[in-house]
């Protein structure tokens, strides 16, 4: 009988991709005067040709339906999925603080990091919490991030495969 293996060896966040902050930056600052917030996920480290055990983040997840204006970001919670690779959530502080409200605190329930970024939204304007909301270091890690246009590679074959397995019985 097999042990269960978790698709990660360690839970614990080792930094962000470089890329991936610069994406949170970009779309903190475009969505200004409001709010931006967002979900992080992570990949990990080996699977980014990191010799350590932990995670990455490497994508940000943003929800439809998240309702933002100048001072908060609200999501409804039934549209967040369950994802194994969820690690913690970002949003922005338009008004530039970097330290978490009592509100932000109330939202910091899912994962382990939490990053606030705040305008003017340069490469220094943000920081990083535990769910506590004590800061925390996140190192800024450059690494390759995983190809996702594969998600897109596929054919008619691939799509005809697909309806076949499909109209199969399931027993």
């Amino acid at each position: 009988m097999g042990l269960f293996r978790s698709p990660f060896r360690s839970r614990e966040v080792l930094g962000i991709a470089a890329e991936t902050l610069e994406f949170t930056l970009r779309a903190s600052e475009e969505a200004h005067p409001n709010e931006y917030m967002g979900l992080l996920r992570g990949e990990d480290a080996r699977d980014l040709d990191l010799d350590r055990d932990g995670l990455v983040i490497t994508d940000v997840l943003f929800i439809p339906g998240t309702e933002t204006n100048p001072v908060s970001a609200t999501v409804k919670n039934s549209a967040i999925p369950n994802d194994s690779r969820e690690v913690g959530s970002v949003h922005s502080h338009p008004n530039g603080v970097l330290r978490p409200s009592d509100a932000d605190l109330a939202t910091f329930t899912r994962g382990s990091v939490h990053v606030i970024i705040g305008a003017p939204y340069g490469r220094d304007d943000w920081r990083a919490f535990d769910s506590d909301g004590y800061e925390t270091d996140l190192d800024v890690l450059n690494v390759a991030l995983p190809d996702d246009d594969a998600f897109f590679d596929f054919d008619q074959n691939d799509i005809d495969e697909e309806l076949r397995r499909e109209d199969r019985p399931r027993w």
